[in-house]
């Protein structure tokens, strides 16, 4: 029985946190065949020297990211949403820095 080349298999994205970390942070890609050996070659290949303690694997083709060119649309406040900024009112001295 032959093993699809390395590039058939779906693509995987890993997420790890670190001992000191309270999220998860991207840190890479790789190819494997399912969830499973694709945790097993993350923490081959991303926590090596043992600093992770929790590893994500997400395929890739389930990913849905927001547009570079809706930027605007997604990022920039709306004018018309005030209660976002609070600059409608005068934050008394005695509350302090905040």
């Amino acid at each position: 029985m032959t093993t699809p080349a390395l590039k058939e298999w779906p693509l995987w994205e890993v997420f790890v946190r670190s001992k000191q970390g309270l999220e998860h942070k991207h840190c890479g890609s790789l190819h494997a065949s399912d969830a499973q050996h694709a945790l097993q070659m993350a923490r081959d290949v991303y926590t090596r020297r043992q600093e992770g303690v929790s590893i994500w694997v997400v395929p890739s083709a389930t990913i849905t990211a927001s547009a570079p060119d809706d930027k605007g649309e997604f990022f920039e406040p709306a004018g018309d949403k005030i209660y976002r900024h609070p600059t409608f009112y005068e934050i008394p001295d005695e509350v302090g820095h905040m």
